[in-house]
């Protein structure tokens, strides 16, 4: 991975909740780049959340139980997750487990993104490219949003007001 985490004071990871093993070891690669001193912000789920939340103790955890009960309270929860990471300059790094529906598209718009299609990985993928946030995807494919390979598995969407002194 040719991406420098270790730049963002803010670094997010969401992710399936049934990550294939490629997905663990590379969520593994992912938090070894963070920034000692970086706050890490997760979620409150099974998979990925759970793995990042173990090996990570100081995560900042998102509960969907903060937000309410049901469905909403974790499309309510990756929201505000979401909206944290833009608030201070923050990348989201996301593991999907399959392809982005096609009704997933990049947002500011946080019901255009959750729009119940079946995926809250790519839906927080798409809000935080509609809200201008870095988006660092380990998937075997991604959607024409603007993503570049970084081989082995990696995308990376940067928006156009990071800088390259940033990488």
């Amino acid at each position: 991975m040719a991406f420098s985490l270790s730049a963002f004071p803010v670094v997010g990871f969401s992710g399936s909740r049934a990550p294939s093993p490629a997905s663990l070891s590379a969520v593994g690669v992912a938090l070894s780049r963070v920034s000692a001193s970086a706050a890490v912000l997760v979620g409150c789920a099974a998979g990925v959340d759970r793995v990042v939340r173990l090996s990570c103790p100081r995560a900042s955890v998102f509960s969907a139980a903060q937000f309410g009960s049901g469905r909403g309270s974790f499309a309510a929860r990756s929201v505000a997750f979401v909206r944290s990471l833009a608030a201070v300059g923050g990348c989201l790094v996301s593991f999907p487990s399959g392809a982005c529906p096609a009704a997933v598209l990049p947002s500011a718009r946080p019901a255009a993104c959750f729009c119940g299609a079946g995926s809250g990985s790519w839906a927080s993928a798409a809000f935080a490219v509609g809200l201008g946030v870095p988006v660092l995807l380990f998937a075997p494919a991604v959607p024409a949003w603007g993503f570049v390979s970084l081989g082995r598995g990696w995308w990376l969407l940067l928006p156009a007001v990071v800088q390259p002194s940033l990488l």
